[in-house]
């Protein structure tokens, strides 16, 4: 399904010329309906490594090494090819909805241009697919979303409108960028089982980029751990908790909160404000 080898990019600033390397030759794979976790700090370039995916790194910016897509190479892929690749193949769930949906537009247009303008269904059965969609995300008042403005529904309720667009078109790999960081913690786990049943009904590849270890294990059969734009080390969940191989993951693996810590032994007190 996807094979990258070797990927870099780099950005020039304009005024100094100095040049910062942002991925340092990436490589990783993912099979048919597998999903694989970007894992890692902020910066680490998890996000880069989608926008590379997309084409749609920064202006000016150095791409190097190869995208294989189903025997098409992204990097080398003229506009019109690409553009239609991202139609019809990739979807990306970005972890900001409410930048995801035009502000001025009901959520119905947004579920059916793609539909009815990209791949020319006609508009009655894209707003019929549109309200199915939305039952398949668990919503049910499907009549009151279409007719809203994104301002007028909560971030959970945005977020599961857009993973009925990203599944809309029937693509073969989902690109979902940190899609619960803006959530509660409930709703977080609502959208996540969500996504993982869509992913698992639709048969689609994932690539699951967040900060959250334990999130990424839940749903993600591989995890890639990115460090300044490196891939440091890739491995399934249990091989990542329980066999790091870098001091980086040891370490990101001891700052996960948990709900239930080490007991601590007890610090005793004399009386007199001295420990004892």
């Amino acid at each position: 399904m996807l094979d990258v080898r070797g990927l870099t990019l780099s950005v020039t600033d304009p005024d100094t010329g100095h040049e910062t390397e942002i991925l340092r030759g990436n490589s990783f794979s993912l099979g048919q309906g597998e999903a694989l976790g970007l894992v890692g700090e902020s910066g680490s370039g998890k996000s880069m490594t989608l926008k590379c995916l997309l084409g749609i790194e920064p202006s000016g910016a150095r791409v190097g090494g190869s995208i294989d897509f189903a025997g098409t190479d992204l990097l080398r892929a003229g506009g019109e090819k690409l553009r239609r690749i991202r139609a019809n193949e990739l979807a990306l769930i970005a972890q900001n909805p409410h930048g995801a949906l035009n502000p001025v537009l009901h959520v119905e247009r947004f579920l059916i241009e793609g539909m009815a303008d990209a791949r020319g269904l006609p508009k009655a059965e894209a707003k019929a697919r549109a309200a199915g969609l939305l039952q398949q995300v668990g919503i049910t008042d499907t009549d009151r979303v279409l007719r809203s403005y994104p301002h007028q529904l909560s971030g959970g309720m945005l977020q599961r409108v857009v993973i009925a667009g990203a599944i809309s078109g029937e693509p073969r790999l989902l690109l979902a960028d940190e899609p619960t960081t803006a959530l509660d913690v409930t709703t977080q786990a609502e959208v996540v089982a969500i996504l993982d049943e869509k992913r698992r009904e639709h048969g689609l590849s994932m690539i699951f980029v967040t900060h959250d270890l334990d999130l990424a294990a839940a749903v993600c059969d591989r995890l890639a751990v990115m460090k300044d734009g490196a891939i440091l080390e890739i491995g399934t969940p249990e091989e990542i908790r329980d066999r790091p191989k870098t001091e980086y993951t040891r370490a990101l693996m001891a700052a996960r909160p948990l709900l239930h810590p080490e007991p601590r032994e007890p610090v005793m007190n004399d009386g007199t404000g001295a420990r004892a």
